[in-house]
């Protein structure tokens, strides 16, 4: 493919969005405004890597005319020197333009909802879901990803059963989107008198956030209840009905299937605010559901496991006595499990990113 004439078909789209972005007619349909902005930005990311991958040809050209046509020794040995640099700068200048050429998940630059729940293993497994949400949370602090959390259960012993919270941030959903599976533990538990290794498990999925747009609620259809948020909190916390529930019956278009979804949220003593953010995780269970097809479709066109929409897929295990943590989806592993569970996973992110692009780069064949 000729990367050049590539960039400057994009360069023509990219002008043409540019005058529809100033059109009232374009500014007034939200939704195809918002659209296009996203394209917008994306267009403008490619075509900042591709300036300078342009920039570096055209000195390349110009340092090598000079080289075969100059007859000073010292101007020769100077363009020799430029290009010489320049061609060691290329290769990488045209990996980048190649990966910012690959369509973008219009998912990624979502803000998510991520819900991690305890599955087989029992208490161990509500403590490695504990595990799991602090790992996360310090991870956050380093990506300054802000978080809050709207509703937990916890395990008998500490830990979790469940908790969802949500994530904000710069590009969350395309950051955190590798982290859906089922996520194993092997160590020795506290509870152990033995010294026996056992294996749990917990699950994680990471949903990206609709925006309203996205999905159609007839708001006239849920049935709200509203109910005191327990624990502690004071007075207010007891006797104000600060909690809210909501009830939908949502039908799939995909299968015609008609469920009910229940939410609660007891996030904040302002009732208002929590009916705001129910209705909000509605619009993201919705939306999820309704993508779910084509996040199939994605991962049964791709032979990377690294997509896999399929959320009980075991995709991790954390081994304690070996301080071995193996992503099995591209066979990564690393021994500083104590570095990873406070946050460090940086390098499993990035890799399951290279192990993605490169699939895509060969299917597109580029």
């Amino acid at each position: 493919m000729d990367i050049l004439a590539k960039i400057e078909g994009l360069e023509g789209k990219f002008h043409e969005i540019n005058l529809l972005l100033t059109d009232p007619a374009v500014i007034a349909d939200q939704a195809r405004y918002v659209r296009l902005n996203r394209e917008y930005h994306d267009l403008e990311r490619v075509l900042s890597s591709a300036g300078k991958y342009k920039q570096a040809v055209m000195e390349l050209a110009s340092a090598k005319e000079v080289f075969f046509h100059e007859q000073d020794p010292e101007m020769k040995e100077l363009a020799r020197e430029e290009i010489d640099s320049l061609e060691a700068q290329l290769p990488a200048l045209e990996e980048d333009v190649k990966l910012q050429l690959l369509p973008q998940d219009p998912e990624d630059g979502k803000n998510v909802v991520m819900e991690i729940r305890s599955g087989t293993g029992g208490d161990e497994a509500a403590l490695f879901a504990g595990d799991l949400f602090r790992m996360y949370t310090k991870y956050f602090e380093v990506k300054g990803f802000k978080y809050t959390v709207s509703s937990f259960s916890e395990g008998a012993v500490g830990g979790y059963k469940e908790i969802i919270f949500n994530v904000t941030g710069q590009n969350v959903y395309g950051t955190l989107k590798y982290e859906s599976g089922v996520h194993r533990v092997q160590r020795v538990p506290a509870t152990e008198t033995q010294g026996r290794l056992h294996t749990s498990a917990a699950t994680v999925a990471v949903l990206p956030e609709a925006d309203e747009f996205e999905v159609h609620i007839n708001e006239g259809e849920i049935k709200w209840e509203t109910f005191r948020s327990g624990g502690a909190g004071g007075q207010n916390v007891n006797k104000v009905e600060s909690g809210v529930r909501l009830r939908y019956m949502w039908k799939n278009p995909n299968t015609g299937e008609v469920q009910e979804i229940l939410i609660e949220c007891t996030e904040t003593r302002d009732q208002p605010k929590n009916k705001e953010r129910a209705l909000s995780r509605l619009r993201t269970q919705i939306y999820d559901k309704e993508h779910q097809k084509y996040i199939d479709d994605i991962a049964s066109r791709r032979k990377t496991m690294v997509s896999t929409g399929d959320r009980s897929a075991k995709i991790r295990t954390y081994n304690y006595p070996q301080g071995r943590i193996t992503d099995h989806r591209i066979g990564y592993t690393v021994y500083n499990l104590a570095a990873f569970m406070d946050g460090d996973i940086q390098g499993v992110i990035d890799a399951l990113t290279v192990a993605e692009n490169a699939e895509r780069l060969k299917e597109a064949n580029l």
